[in-house]
């Protein structure tokens, strides 16, 4: 660890900010009044972990750690600080135009993300990334990139096809999908001496991978769906969600769903909070654009679902639709109720395992 600056022990408490990396962290440390006191580095392992959380305790009471990344460089150190018991703030990049009118440096970041705590601009509490929500997140995303390649790989296919010698072309191109995968996976194409059999060989080879990555596929979904069941029963037992869309959930919410201070947070960071449309006199609006767009897409297709199967929500879609509101904005309206209710069941589930725990 490499340190600038004077030392000062001052008798206040200390906040600490800190630009991650991924092989070194930068530090910056400020008192309660805002005044620098020192910098650091440290490496970006446990043992560097540790001398910061050092460094920071040498100065004085450590009010707050305030980290950029900690869902990516950051989330290393952002648990060990947890573990010692020193308060956690995520605090995500500075805007553009801060960085215009004072530069950019590791050194300067730090001291923006120990300002942005201090200040009281910064107040989100990081996933802790250490329970189920994590290994849901990690599994999606091995799957939804085998979905991608899966894609990837019948799209390939079928333009192979269209430039196919025609004997070929015209023998597969009538085919449904799942029986022109099956058909291209036992092709024969023996020895490569003509383009007719170039072409068998690559469609074979595309059908094989799509065949395997669909093996694949389902093997997460068995995974999703045990974990899922054991971590969130509250909520697979609400009426179209299942184990994907579950999932997403769970990644949104993350293990510690209590940082999401309400219902109606939640429903923002779904994207699924109505605003104003315009200024003036008017009662229209609009979702919000932002949020976990994964999330939104979820809420779209529970919502698609309980307008078809859900009593409850075919007679609400029929009262909203007499009332002369159009299928969007009840779909709006239906988003915003089914983000409320799985925050209930998230928080429901998670005290579930936190009483479990105590208990064991």
């Amino acid at each position: 660890m490499s340190s600038s600056d004077a030392l000062v022990v001052p008798t206040s408490t200390v906040v600490v900010g800190v630009d991650t990396h991924k092989h070194m962290h930068v530090a910056v440390a400020l008192n309660a009044l805002g005044a620098r006191l020192t910098s650091c580095s440290a490496s970006a392992d446990r043992a560097g972990y540790a001398e910061l959380v050092a460094w920071a305790r040498a100065l004085g009471p450590v009010d707050a750690f305030g980290i950029e990344g900690t869902g990516s460089y950051g989330v290393g150190l952002a648990s060990f600080v947890r573990r010692h018991a020193i308060r956690v703030v995520e605090v995500s990049h500075c805007d553009r135009r801060k960085r215009r009118n004072n530069g950019k440096s590791d050194t300067i970041d730090a001291e923006t993300a120990a300002r942005a705590v201090l200040s009281g601009l910064a107040t989100a509490v990081p996933k802790t990334a250490d329970g189920a929500a994590a290994m849901v997140r990690q599994i999606k995303i091995a799957r939804d990139t085998a979905v991608k390649a899966r894609s990837a790989a019948v799209i390939t296919l079928k333009t192979l096809i269209v430039n196919a010698p025609d004997a070929l072309r015209e023998s597969l191109s009538a085919l449904t999908d799942k029986k022109l995968i099956d058909e291209c996976a036992v092709l024969v194409p023996g020895e490569i001496l003509e383009p007719m059999a170039s072409t068998k060989h690559a469609l074979r080879a595309l059908a094989t991978r799509w065949l395997t990555l669909a093996v694949e596929i389902r093997t997460h979904d068995e995974v999703l769906d045990a974990i899922t069941q054991t971590a969130a029963p509250t909520l697979r037992e609400a009426f179209g969600i299942g184990a994907d869309s579950a999932a997403e959930m769970m990644i949104v919410a993350g293990d510690n769903p209590t940082r999401v201070r309400s219902e109606a947070a939640f429903a923002k960071l779904c994207g699924a909070c109505p605003i104003p449309v315009s200024s003036g006199v008017t009662n229209r609006h609009r979702l919000f654009r932002g949020g976990h767009r994964q999330a939104n897409a979820a809420l779209y297709r529970i919502v698609t679902v309980r307008m078809r199967w859900h009593q409850p929500t075919l007679d609400y879609v029929a009262r909203r639709t007499a009332q002369g509101l159009t299928k969007r904005d009840i779909m709006r309206c239906l988003k915003r109720f089914v983000a409320r209710e799985i925050y209930h069941a998230l928080i429901n589930d998670h005290r579930s395992r936190t009483a479990r725990l105590v208990a064991a």
